[in-house]
């Protein structure tokens, strides 16, 4: 029989946090990236929820969370306080954690800020943000230009995105690694669109790009001596932008002392793409570790 579904928000932190939660066992909060939503993980959830209590939550700005405004609001610190928030209110005081591109990067920094929180940490197609801005190669400025045309002033890059959001934000799918859009299920890219569709939503993703310059960079920096200890997972599209540009798993390294790394078929998008690959190699790490 499936899961019993449980969807809705919570006021955590001063934010309303959208999120829905399924399955049995042991917890599990799942976080997406830009410029998409949680209904991203909707089809790996199935080959999770038999062993785990998956949580999937909305970024704040992004989705169905709220929209605080200005850039501090937008940091990494910020969102990872809202999703510890989030799970604490759920009943779980320590759980598995994973998340995708700035929500990696969002469950890094929860994992920095909270340790005793996090049993686990998997991130997915990332390298660590301080790397990536402090030694910015062409190769790499090239496929991650949005990072710094998201990150010009306000009004400039949400005047621009409006003319015809869903062509950017299709653009930004298709740039790193999907094929076409037939390889985002159509339910998930139905809850992306009506997300770009907003006009603060947009705005709170280029104030998360503006945080990521003003704030995010050196909150990592003031950290660059200290690793996460919890089990860690490095999952990254083997034919992704990431992989092409560096040693993914190098990267993290130093960060992550007890760590593993793994490609996963397809791009940046792989948990899109490959779903049932992503479930699998989150299964293989997650299995051995004993409940939170």
């Amino acid at each position: 029989m499936p899961a019993a579904i449980e969807t809705g928000t919570r006021q955590v932190n001063g934010q309303q946090i959208a999120y829905t939660r399924r399955g049995n066992g042991p917890p599990l909060l799942l976080l997406h990236g830009f410029p998409q939503t949680k209904e991203m993980w909707e089809h790996t959830i199935p080959g999770l929820a038999r062993n785990y209590t998956v949580v999937t939550a909305d970024l704040r700005g992004y989705g169905a969370s709220s929209k605080p405004e200005g850039v501090e609001a937008m940091s990494f610190r910020n969102m990872a306080a809202d999703q510890l928030a989030l799970m604490q209110a759920l009943g779980y005081p320590r759980f598995h954690l994973a998340g995708h591109d700035r929500g990696g990067r969002t469950a890094h920094r929860l994992a920095l800020d909270a340790p005793e929180a996090v049993a686990s940490l998997t991130v997915m197609d990332i390298i660590p943000t301080h790397r990536l801005l402090d030694q910015l190669t062409q190769k790499v400025a090239r496929a991650y230009y949005h990072w710094f045309f998201l990150a010009q002033p306000a009004p400039l890059p949400e005047r621009m995105i409006g003319a015809d959001p869903q062509a950017y934000f299709e653009s930004c799918l298709l740039g790193w690694g999907g094929a076409s859009l037939s390889d985002f299920p159509s339910d998930a890219l139905a809850a992306y669109r009506r997300a770009w569709a907003d006009p603060a939503c947009v705005h709170a993703m280029c104030n998360d790009y503006r945080a990521a310059i003003e704030l995010d960079f050196h909150d990592d920096a003031r950290d660059l001596d200290r690793q996460v200890q919890c089990p860690a997972l490095v999952l990254y599209g083997a034919d992704g932008a990431m992989a092409r540009a560096y040693d993914v798993a190098a990267t993290w390294a130093p960060r992550l002392q007890n760590m593993a790394a793994r490609g996963v078929p397809g791009g940046h998008f792989f948990i899109d793409s490959a779903p049932a690959e992503t479930a699998a190699a989150l299964l293989s790490f997650l299995s051995p570790l004993p409940p939170p």
